[in-house]
């Protein structure tokens, strides 16, 4: 087996708004377009609470005109219906040269889903998939929502665990549009966990499966705005 890939770790600790998160993905794809070989890169965050429509998503997986929402609506460059983020929910954000992890699209989705399938397994629960769906769902209760985007084989976007997130804000939207599937977290099942203490099991378990030595940003690789 080859030696893991050096890939850098951009980790906040405190809500990110969902600009600056959006914003520091794109200057990580675009230094990855103009040098292919470069090291790949990942977010580890959690957002203010925010709504984000995928590219050609539908309003009406709104359940109120986009003014009436409680929180801020986005719409941005990943597949998928609508999706809610807030506190207490884990949101990695990988952005990769694919053609150095397989240069297949589907191959990423079911990887991405099968990271929070290990992380899971790591807690004694056991995370499964539906067929024709993208996510991971534990004892019918959707606890993690994958949407991705890229440009030339570099990703972004990525998936959103719900931890110990307050579910309440999934109420004015049909979440990935999926009216007939219930949102679920982690902490309904285990009320031991928190989103502070699986930071790094989330890491741990995304970094095996896609073959990739985490490490701190070097001074000459720091983000604007970060």
């Amino acid at each position: 087996m080859p030696p893991p890939l050096d890939a850098i770790l951009f980790e906040s600790r405190l809500p990110v708004a969902f600009e600056p998160a959006w914003r520091a993905q794109r200057q990580l794809q675009q230094r990855l377009l103009a040098a292919p070989e470069s090291p790949d890169a990942v977010l580890l965050l959690e957002h203010q609470s925010c709504y984000t429509l995928g590219r050609g998503a539908s309003e009406a997986f709104l359940r109120c005109p986009p003014s009436a929402l409680p929180f801020p609506l986005h719409r941005i460059d990943r597949g998928g219906e609508v999706t809610h983020h807030t506190p207490g929910q884990l949101v990695l954000y990988p952005v990769l040269n694919l053609r150095r992890h397989g240069a297949d699209l589907h191959l990423y989705l079911r990887q991405l889903e099968q990271v929070v399938i290990d992380l899971l397994a790591g807690l004694a629960l056991r995370g499964e998939r539906i067929e024709g769906l993208t996510g991971v769902w534990l004892e019918g209760r959707k606890v993690a929502a994958i949407g991705v985007g890229g440009r030339r084989w570099i990703s972004q976007h990525g998936l959103a665990l719900n931890v110990e997130a307050d579910l309440a804000g999934f109420e004015a939207v049909v979440p990935c549009g999926l009216a007939d599937q219930r949102v679920g977290r982690l902490t309904d099942l285990d009320p031991s966990l928190t989103a502070a203490g699986l930071r790094a099991p989330l890491l741990a378990a995304f970094a095996q499966r896609f073959q990739l030595n985490l490490r701190p940003p070097a001074p000459h690789e720091q983000l604007q705005g970060w």
